[in-house]
């Protein structure tokens, strides 16, 4: 794929990452840039290069990458630098981490502790994301598993590839 075409996808990626998750330009350049270039795990120094980016804009996006779970560092025996993947294995990257929801629901019980004595029509948001949070951590577990299952069949059927760190299946 032409780097022309590699950089505006990861401007595509950049502005949609900046409205959907209020991320900085350059951690949304980074993983477009992530998804369409040609090596599975560049360096940082050859994000560098390629987006045009100092090592420590590139450092920065990508540590805020793996904070989210989107990202991994990989090194090879005796390389002296880091190289850099797209997680699509783990539940954390893909959306479906219980504990980032447990954990606003713990927030929401905690703010209508606060609020117990108040009227239910001011206790209502902080209530509806308590539930929501019950539903979603009630549901997540399954659906994560159906959707493994679903990518072995995907797999299977070479449709899509396994991720590298998974090595070849047959």
């Amino acid at each position: 794929m032409a780097l022309d075409a590699q950089l505006t996808f990861a401007d595509h990626m950049a502005r949609f990452c900046a409205r959907r998750y209020s991320y900085p330009p350059m951690v949304g350049r980074v993983l477009g840039f992530l998804a369409v270039c040609d090596s599975p795990a560049p360096t940082i120094a050859e994000l560098s290069d390629a987006l045009l980016a100092s090592r420590s804009a590139i450092t920065n996006a990508v540590t805020t990458l793996e904070s989210v779970g989107q990202v991994k560092r990989s090194r090879a025996t005796g390389e002296r630098m880091d190289r850099i993947s797209i997680d699509i294995t783990s539940a954390r990257g893909l959306g479906m981490d219980n504990a980032e929801y447990e954990e606003l629901g713990a927030l929401a019980r905690e703010g209508l502790e606060v609020l117990r004595d108040a009227p239910a029509e001011r206790r209502a948001v902080l209530s509806e994301i308590a539930a929501f949070t019950e539903f979603l951590t009630n549901r997540i577990p399954a659906l994560y598993a159906e959707w493994q299952k679903e990518r072995e069949v995907l797999i299977a059927a070479g449709e899509i590839p396994a991720s590298p760190s998974e090595g070849l299946r047959s």
